[in-house]
């Protein structure tokens, strides 16, 4: 397994919007396309910074899963109508991980 930590900048006033994306749509689609949900959360020093981490069974996968994702029409939906008022997410970085033996999530 590898985890994958991403992080997203929302513009000016967007986060709520993003936010309702995931929560309402993205997780669901996440898990549909192989992808488990770890963890979500807001940065307490730029609130505008959303940081979550997800799993995959390897880093192939992963790209794979990605793939699939940003292909499922369902989410090219989701994502158009979400973005009508404009994009939400101006920058995203990810970094995958590797779990260490003591590490409580394996």
């Amino acid at each position: 397994m590898v985890f994958e930590l991403r992080t997203y900048v929302a513009p000016p006033g967007r986060m709520p919007a993003l936010l309702g994306r995931f929560r309402d749509h993205t997780l669901k689609l996440f898990e549909k396309h192989g992808m488990r949900n770890v963890g979500y959360w807001v940065r307490q020093d730029q609130p505008d910074t959303l940081v979550y981490l997800v799993s995959h069974d390897s880093r192939e996968a992963a790209a794979g899963n990605w793939d699939a994702f940003r292909a499922d029409p369902e989410w090219q939906r989701v994502r158009d109508a979400s973005e009508v008022s404009g994009k939400l997410v101006e920058r995203i970085e990810s970094v995958f991980l590797d779990s260490v033996d003591f590490s409580p999530i394996r």
